[in-house]
């Protein structure tokens, strides 16, 4: 009897279960899930660049704002090379 059935076992290749329809429901839900949290991720992404693109410019600013004083200054010590003549 054992015999038989290791026999039917062999023979018969394990089938398929049959077709749910609940199941497919569910991956698309969670189809969907995934690409809410994706969509999140990618606002949450760029929300992060754009504060690190004000950040790097506010960083830049001083720079411009202490060089700008500096060349203003040396354009008002010099003298010019001809005076020009009064009339």
């Amino acid at each position: 009897m054992a015999a038989e059935e290791e026999q039917q076992k062999q023979a018969d290749p394990p089938s398929q279960p049959p077709f749910d329809p609940s199941r497919m429901i569910g991956i698309i839900k969670r189809k969907a899930l995934i690409k809410e949290l994706a969509a999140l991720y990618h606002a949450e992404c760029l929300a992060y660049c754009q504060e690190l693109l004000e950040l790097q410019k506010k960083w830049e600013e001083p720079f411009v704002e202490t060089k700008a004083p500096d060349d203003s200054r040396k354009e008002i010590t010099r003298l010019p090379k001809r005076l020009k003549k009064t009339r």
